[in-house]
């Protein structure tokens, strides 16, 4: 028999408020057991997506199915779902314990279990010792390990996470993004993961669903989706893109601008005559004082600055016509080069990828796509 427990399927879901379609004929299959994160600028209409699995909001058109059943109409008590949201939401006038029995208590279950289950779900976020404390004696992140136990508590098939690392600070988000991981890959719970931060869900998820005007762009492992985007607007969104628009030719594989001639080995690109972008990242641009010997991919700059990023240096290049180019390099083999002094940035043709250039505008701009998207 085929496991369904922690199955999702969002087929052809539409949503719309008045004029606005804050997600647009979505179809999505999530496997049981998966981390998958929604990701994308605001507005994309992933949140809109996890209301609707959480039953906080129900679609125009298609239907949703969890563990194998249709839950259209299904209000959200009834739903084997729990979801954990930025706002911690914990009662101030309850310590740990009691607020992680909550549930528990508004399902009468017996206090033998109630107590079972709640030293279970405080021992897997590593808060059994707080379990006396109340709210207002806890860091935010400890708050948050406590929401998250409320949630688990309950045994849901499926953990929905709208923004829940939002509140902390760079360091704790950090740590929590690996006790993150860690928890569900010991739970084998279906965690549906909403953020717009990239570097979380790249860090954390078995798949990521790029997502743009309410439906999905791309949808991949996250190295398929760094490596081998599918547009422009997820090359620039996933990572930090160096782009060059111009016009292609010779099947759409060279872009040519404003005294620069950029080349790509790879297959697809945009249309001979159009207008195109080429797309390279920072961290396979190479720096040098000398043009490199076979002068291809090769553009001549002023070295404008010079970052320290831990192990990395990071150039910025201003080209003759106003463009800039990052570079990075690892800091053990990064030349010292002087601001002010000319410089070539250089990289293979392999690393190139070429897009049409219609929608130049998403890729320079991705937090600006956005309808606007009910909180």
């Amino acid at each position: 028999m085929v496991e369904t427990r922690g199955a999702v399927e969002l087929t052809g879901v539409t949503k719309t408020f008045g004029d606005v379609v804050a997600v647009n004929d979505l179809t999505l299959s999530i496997r049981p057991g998966e981390f998958i994160s929604l990701l994308g600028p605001s507005g994309c209409g992933k949140t809109t997506t996890l209301r609707i699995l959480a039953g906080f909001e129900h679609p125009d058109t298609g239907h949703v199915t969890i563990s194998g059943q249709r839950v259209d109409g299904v209000p959200a008590h009834r739903r084997d779902v729990n979801t954990v949201f930025q706002a911690y939401a914990l009662f101030p006038h309850m310590n740990v314990t009691e607020n992680v029995a909550y549930g528990l208590r508004q399902k009468r279950v017996s206090k033998t279990e109630i107590r079972a289950r709640v030293a279970d779900a405080l021992a897997m976020v590593k808060m059994t010792p707080m379990a006396n404390r109340n709210p207002r004696q806890l860091s935010g992140g400890q708050q948050q390990r406590v929401a998250l136990a409320r949630a688990l508590v309950n045994r849901p098939s499926v953990l929905l996470l709208d923004e829940p690392l939002g509140a902390l600070d760079r360091k704790l988000r950090e740590d929590m993004q690996i006790e993150l991981k860690l928890l569900q890959s010991q739970l084998a719970t279906t965690f549906v993961f909403v953020t717009h931060d990239q570097g979380e869900a790249m860090s954390m998820s078995d798949r990521i669903a790029v997502m743009l005007d309410g439906r999905i762009e791309q949808l991949g492992a996250p190295d398929a989706i760094y490596d081998e985007p599918v547009s422009a607007f997820v090359a620039g969104f996933i990572g930090q893109q160096n782009f060059f628009a111009g016009t292609a030719s010779e099947a759409g594989r060279v872009v040519g601008g404003d005294g620069w001639v950029i080349r790509s080995t790879r297959p697809g690109g945009a249309g001979t005559a159009s207008n195109a972008l080429a797309a390279v990242r920072p961290e396979r641009v190479e720096v040098s004082a000398d043009r490199p010997p076979d002068g291809e991919n090769a553009v001549e700059g002023t070295l404008a600055g010079v970052s320290h990023l831990g192990d990395v240096l990071q150039y910025l290049v201003v080209l003759p016509g106003g463009q800039d180019v990052v570079a990075r390099r690892p800091r053990g083999g990064a030349p010292r080069m002087e601001v002010g002094t000319t410089i070539w940035c250089h990289w293979s043709s392999d690393d190139v990828h070429v897009f049409d250039g219609e929608n130049a505008h998403h890729a320079a701009q991705p937090d600006r796509l956005a309808l606007t998207e009910p909180a």
